[in-house]
């Protein structure tokens, strides 16, 4: 398979995200924090990170998690392991 371009995985993460967790695309910023943006407990963060898994093929480790703040962190984070 292709390896994706990093603006097309953004926009399917936006798309993802915000379809999943109910916030508008808008409010999906790179610097925006994750937790406070789709409301996230630590079980809403455990299924964003299998759905992370399950559309990427890319698993996000639990020490790597307080690393992933903002957005463009876990952009960043997913593309370079895809």
């Amino acid at each position: 398979m292709e390896k994706m371009e990093k603006d097309e995985m953004i926009k399917k993460m936006v798309a993802i995200l915000s379809d999943e967790f109910e916030v508008e695309p808008e409010v999906i910023q790179p610097e925006a924090n994750i937790k406070e943006t789709m409301h996230l407990d630590s079980l809403s963060l455990v299924d964003m990170v299998g759905l992370v898994n399950e559309e990427f093929g890319v698993e996000i480790k639990t020490p790597d998690l307080p690393t992933i703040k903002t957005f463009a962190d876990l952009y960043d984070y997913v593309f370079t392991r895809m």
